[in-house]
């Protein structure tokens, strides 16, 4: 399939800018033979009108009309074939094992969204009938109307034009603006191609989807600048994701910004797993670190420990992994930049000691060397900047004194998407206390285990405090991510023939609904 370079907005190719960029291999370092262009606000506002047009009639779509376009785009997506993983794997240096995995949960949460649909309980209906002391009251959740997502780097399909955000946005019967990740263009292409496929199919408004490509900063802070717009998804990093979040808020007229920035996801290990089980630890904890060549969300970048000569052992053995494991290749220069910066202050930091990625790696492609560092919990106190987050296959071991001292160093942690403790049984008294404290600095908490790898599933949290994401209360990962893109409107009063089907009395969905402070399925009488 020729991959042309235009944007698609609302099915229509179009390349009205003189501004192009090329993808980039990053084994290589060599350009793609195809320019893409940068939007212009010409195009954008167009992509941003059509959508708000296609909101007219999505928002009243049923949910199984929507569970229908959901499970096209997943038929149609499997389509692509192996042209799919060959063009992520040229523009982001993943791996075709990576890729195909990453193919699989996309699908995979595109199909799980619709059965979410088709249960119907998502839109939480609520019904207080009238009685002596108050009117008849109903509630139920509805979509906000277009929505802007900004792709990933690091994963191409389930972060980026088909991914989470945008997913959920759809299933909310919410339009959608993909401002595409410049890292792979050529893959968000086929991706929009795929999904105009099932638009047609399903016959779903042109204006529900459009992809608007570029490199700019330009495009994407004229698109969240666009009145029609009414949220923002995001992930990435924590300087892009505030930027947007200041423009969104900037706005004559707000609107929200989910972004998922940054994060160090603090592992506390205690001296007991550590006698216990030091190599299957030193094992875990590097596969964790240098999966995807660190380059994920939830890599474990921060790890507590209390001093001791099996802790320093345990140290010796984490340096000695990372330094026989060959690095990776990075996404792109852009990260490796970012990599090189953020490594270099913390290398020059008089209280950080660089105990491996010291020697330059000779590499074609995009490349940093395994990192490890080392502090102490004083430091660690008394300087914020030492949790700033190093995208890329590097950690930094703490060193605490005892347990109180590892206790005094827990609150100072910053907002964080998960946090992991490593104990034995003889240690759960003490992990309950950390845990207490852990619960207030990130939104996933591990007990022997990695935070590497998400599961789609709705009991999942991917969001935490601040700086980790700008809405702790929500997720992006998971099917309550729904809820971003849904409010609620109560009714009051309303005759039974004005009401959406989700709140009339014969509950005609059959879904499960709060009546009276009581779940049922039942009809109200």
């Amino acid at each position: 399939m020729a991959i042309s370079g235009y944007h698609f907005i609302a099915g229509t190719p179009s390349a009205e800018g003189h501004q192009t960029f090329t993808s980039v291999n990053p084994r290589t370092r060599t350009s793609g033979d195809v320019r893409f262009f940068n939007a212009t606000p010409s195009e954008i506002d167009r992509a941003v009108s059509a959508a708000a047009e296609a909101f007219k009639i999505t928002r009243n779509y049923s949910a199984s009309r929507l569970a229908e376009f959901l499970e096209q785009v997943a038929a149609e997506i499997e389509a692509l074939g192996d042209e799919w993983l060959n063009t992520a794997d040229m523009e982001t240096g993943l791996g075709l094992t990576r890729l195909t995995g990453e193919r699989a949960r996309t699908t995979g949460q595109l199909r799980a969204f619709s059965n979410l649909l088709r249960e119907g309980s998502y839109v939480e209906a609520i019904i207080d009938t009238a009685t002596a002391d108050r009117p008849d009251i109903r509630r139920m959740l509805f979509p906000i109307g277009p929505v802007a997502v900004f792709s990933a780097s690091n994963f191409p399909f389930a972060f980026s034009v088909a991914g989470g955000d945008t997913v959920s946005a759809f299933a909310a019967g919410c339009p959608v603006i993909v401002k595409a990740h410049p890292g792979h263009p050529a893959t968000s292409e086929l991706t929009a191609l795929a999904i105009y496929r099932a638009m047609i199919l399903c016959d779903i408004p042109p204006g529900f989807f459009s992809l608007l490509q570029g490199d700019s900063v330009e495009v994407g802070q004229t698109l969240i600048q666009h009145p029609l717009l009414e949220a923002v998804g995001f992930t990435g990093s924590l300087r892009a994701g505030r930027a947007i979040f200041d423009t969104a808020a900037a706005r004559p007229k707000p609107i929200p910004v989910y972004a998922e920035m940054g994060s160090v996801n603090p592992v506390v290990i205690l001296p007991g797993a550590i006698a216990a089980r030091m190599e299957t630890l030193a094992e875990g904890l590097v596969t964790s670190v240098t999966l995807g060549t660190g380059q994920f969300c939830t890599n474990p970048g921060l790890v507590l420990v209390i001093d001791s000569a099996e802790t320093r052992q345990f140290v010796e053995l984490v340096e000695s992994q990372m330094e026989s494991r060959a690095p990776g290749v990075l996404l792109n220069a852009s990260i490796e930049r970012g990599l090189v910066k953020a490594v270099t202050e913390t290398t020059l930091h008089t209280a950080v000691q660089t105990l491996t990625g010291v020697t330059t790696v000779q590499a074609e492609g995009f490349c940093y060397p395994n990192t490890v560092f080392i502090t102490h919990s004083q430091d660690f106190r008394a300087d914020p900047t030492l949790q700033n987050e190093h995208f890329g296959p590097v950690t930094m071991f703490v060193i605490c004194e005892d347990t109180a001292d590892l206790m005094n160093t827990i609150p100072t942690l910053h907002g964080n998407l998960t946090a992991t403790i490593h104990a034995e049984a003889g240690e759960m008294d003490e992990a309950r206390e950390i845990f207490d404290l852990l619960r207030k600095k990130a939104g996933r908490l591990i007990l022997n285990g990695f935070p590497t790898g998400v599961a789609v599933v709705h009991s999942m949290q991917h969001g935490g405090p601040y700086p980790a994401t700008t809405a702790p209360a929500t997720t992006s990962v998971g099917m309550t991510a729904i809820k971003r893109f849904l409010r609620p409107v109560a009714f009051q009063n309303l005759p039974d023939g004005l009401l959406p089907d989700a709140l009339k009395n014969t509950n005609p969905l059959n879904i499960w609904r709060i009546v009276n402070n009581q779940f049922t399925k039942e009809g109200v009488s």
